[in-house]
């Protein structure tokens, strides 16, 4: 009897050592990750980044933990994708616009070509860079891309035409500064979180970006009137890349995953971005702010100023060995594909 309770407590010894050892081997082999992320953590897409990450910790089971460091925390805007190059973050979200000339052929995406909203441009940008499948982006593991609805013109004093314009400062980004140039103002580059302080203070009195900002930045806040250029209405891509080695470096089932919650999150980010241009315009208008609709003989005035953007991007492109004339059509394809399943 003696002997048998023994040989009891031995094996429930080892089963609890066994136990003990299992739970220290799965802590072990858990993957943590760090993901840099530009926006405030109070942003929509901040908050469907992390939404992101906790769909892929789920789904691997917990074999994944994803770190957030929104606001910029971690890497700031301009060096996000650096930033994940070089190993500093796992991960980064970010805009391609901040280190501009780096991205040659993305910039087809950010061009004025007249975006309905933000579904259609995520859409288009994803499907670009599936077809085109641009060597600017060798260097990283593409999970998936987002880009915002139309933007458009947010000013402190109104502007009706094109000459209101003129001589004005008016925060851009990438080629967006080109649109504001040729438009009549004056560009100066900044990135949004920088935006707020500047109309503030009147170091620019306005600023070109989607409805989305004013109240995702609070720059309602500090402009009074937007106007309606849609017709001309360029958006930015943005990125969710992970670093190549920490990717290699994933198990295949843990890969799949990835790519798996990334292609659903194509349309959960399109989502966002078009409900947040409502809920910037819902609290624009609360501030008393005024949307201008341009006349359509002024919209036409202004699709025609900024027709050489395009015109010089394809030049320019060409010139350098890449296709421009190609990507240019191939957004126009997509842009009109996507506005027709998005109707």
């Amino acid at each position: 009897m003696k002997k048998g309770i023994f040989s009891t407590s031995i094996l429930l010894t080892a089963a609890v050592v066994a136990v003990l050892l299992w739970g220290r081997s799965v802590a072990f082999a858990q993957t943590n990750l760090t993901f840099s992320i530009f926006f405030p953590p109070t942003h929509a897409q901040a908050k469907a980044g992390e939404d992101w990450a906790k769909e892929i910790e789920k789904r691997t089971g917990g074999k994944v933990k994803i770190n957030i460091f929104a606001g910029g925390s971690l890497t700031p805007a301009d060096q996000c994708y650096d930033g994940v190059v070089k190993g500093i973050s796992d991960i980064g979200m970010s805009l391609f616009a901040y280190t501009r000339g780096r991205f040659p052929l993305l910039e087809a995406l950010d061009l004025p070509m007249g975006y309905p909203n933000g579904m259609v441009a995520t859409q288009v940008a994803n499907d670009f860079v599936r077809k085109m499948k641009p060597k600017e982006l060798d260097d990283v593991k593409v999970l998936f891309l987002h880009a915002h609805g139309p933007g458009l013109l947010h000013t402190q004093k109104p502007v009706n035409k094109m000459e209101d314009l003129k001589g004005m400062k008016i925060r851009s980004t990438g080629l967006s500064a080109k649109i504001v140039e040729n438009l009549g103002g004056v560009s100066v580059a900044m990135p949004q979180g920088a935006t707020y302080e500047n109309l503030q203070k009147g170091v620019v009195q306005g600023t070109l970006a989607p409805m989305e900002t004013l109240k995702g930045w609070k720059q309602a806040q500090v402009v009074k009137y937007t106007t309606d250029c849609r017709n001309i209405g360029y958006t930015t891509a943005m990125f969710i890349v992970m670093n190549k080695k920490k990717w290699d470096a994933l198990p295949a089932d843990v890969q799949k995953v990835f790519d798996e919650v990334s292609r659903q999150w194509i349309a959960v980010a399109g989502k966002a971005w078009d409900e947040a241009d409502v809920e910037g315009h819902k609290y624009s208008a609360e501030l008393g702010n005024k949307t201008i609709e341009l006349s359509a003989e002024e919209a036409a005035r202004w699709k025609k100023a900024v027709a050489p953007v395009v015109d010089n991007y394809i030049k320019d492109m060409e010139s350098k060995g890449l296709p421009g004339k190609q990507a240019v059509s191939e957004v126009e394809t997509l842009i009109k594909k996507y506005s027709k399943e998005n109707k």
